[in-house]
């Protein structure tokens, strides 16, 4: 859905993107496990609400694929936020 510009970062030695998947694939199973489990939760209970709060016949997808396109430079930042903050909270319980 996201055209992420996945450009590598000398700061992180990759993309925030790349390191966030060498976080994924390497920290202990359960605990990635808990924060993917917990993010399906949450994409799941925001598209409920947000259902809810939707005329008839209007559609999640088409919705947010408006919004991406609008909103491209907030989206990317935020998307490059959110793996930041996944790697941290993994590698914090990890230790």
């Amino acid at each position: 859905m996201f055209d992420y510009n996945d450009e590598e970062d000398s700061l992180f030695g990759g993309s925030p993107k790349s390191k966030y998947f060498d976080v994924i694939f390497n920290a202990n199973r359960n605990l990635v496990e808990e924060a993917l489990s917990n993010n399906l939760k949450r994409i799941t209970v925001l598209e409920h609400l947000l259902q809810e709060r939707l005329s008839e016949g209007e559609d999640i997808d088409s919705l947010i694929q408006n919004y991406v396109i609008t909103n491209m430079d907030k989206v990317e930042q935020d998307l490059v936020d959110a793996y930041i903050n996944g790697m941290g909270d993994i590698l914090t319980q990890n230790e």
